[in-house]
């Protein structure tokens, strides 16, 4: 590398996000993705979210490998795409997992590669930090949008400063979650808005229920709450908490955060 003071740069520079889209199931986390410009999906086996959608997609990823070659393909070969989807990290955990034990001697479980003592963890985090440095490379290089959907599970956080609580987590290794959390530009979550009611049931006794309060309208939240995760750098940090699950307007009001 030349260092040449003249090669500095100054002002802002805006690139194609990194986005992190998180949810619950059956929430429209993919029909968000599909609306991005010119998408293409790389599904993983087991997720049939885009079926339904007419959107460009690559064969179901069945391996690690698979993930790799046609990234690779898009940072080689000719083709319109401007956004690149990867349809799940749920999915596509498992996948990485497999590959990390065929490595180590082929050893039953993630568990046991190298040993144990969370090691195998470890190296599949170096896989997922292959797949985002892949990425990067297609932003720079071809400045395509790249979007990690992922889905979510219900896990008691226990705050040092504020108590116990239950909250939305990614349901992928706690490894992995916080080295694409800090890889992503921005975290969203997706979930509709649920209202608790409490009914009187007699004899002294309540039966609580929870009811969709907007009548399955999907919400988009873009910042972090107790709840759920979220967040984002720069633009994407300062746009409206709570929106509708639509593209539009979340790029609406990113451009009006700039």
């Amino acid at each position: 590398m030349s260092f040449d003071l003249s090669s500095i740069t100054g002002g802002k520079c805006t690139r194609a996000p990194r986005i992190i889209l998180l949810g619950v199931e059956k929430i429209g986390k993919s029909t968000f993705a599909a609306s991005a410009p010119s998408p293409i999906f790389l599904p993983i086996k087991g997720e049939e979210g885009i079926d339904d959608l007419d959107v460009h997609k690559t064969p179901a990823c069945n391996s690690l490998d698979d993930i790799y070659g046609w990234l690779y393909s898009l940072g080689r070969d000719d083709h319109n795409y401007e956004t690149v989807v990867i349809d799940s990290s749920s999915t596509l955990e498992p996948l990485i997992w497999s590959a990390v034990c065929e490595k180590h001697g082929n050893v039953d479980t993630i568990e046991k590669v190298m040993g144990g003592y969370g090691k195998g963890y470890g190296e599949a985090a170096g896989a997922w930090r292959q797949i985002t440095e892949v990425l990067d490379a297609l932003r720079s290089e071809r400045d395509m949008i790249s979007i990690i959907i992922g889905h979510t599970k219900i896990k008691r956080f226990d705050d040092p400063i504020g108590g116990s609580y239950d909250t939305f987590m990614w349901d992928i290794n706690e490894k992995a979650f916080l080295l694409l959390y800090r890889w992503a530009d921005a975290i969203l979550f997706a979930n509709t808005k649920t209202v608790v009611l409490t009914e009187d049931i007699g004899f002294n006794k309540e039966k609580k229920r929870g009811v969709d309060a907007f009548q399955n309208q999907r919400f988009l939240y873009t910042q972090k709450r107790p709840s759920h995760p979220g967040g984002g750098n720069g633009a994407f940090g300062r746009v409206p908490y709570e929106m509708d699950l639509n593209w539009n307007t979340w790029t609406a009001a990113v451009e009006a955060a700039e």
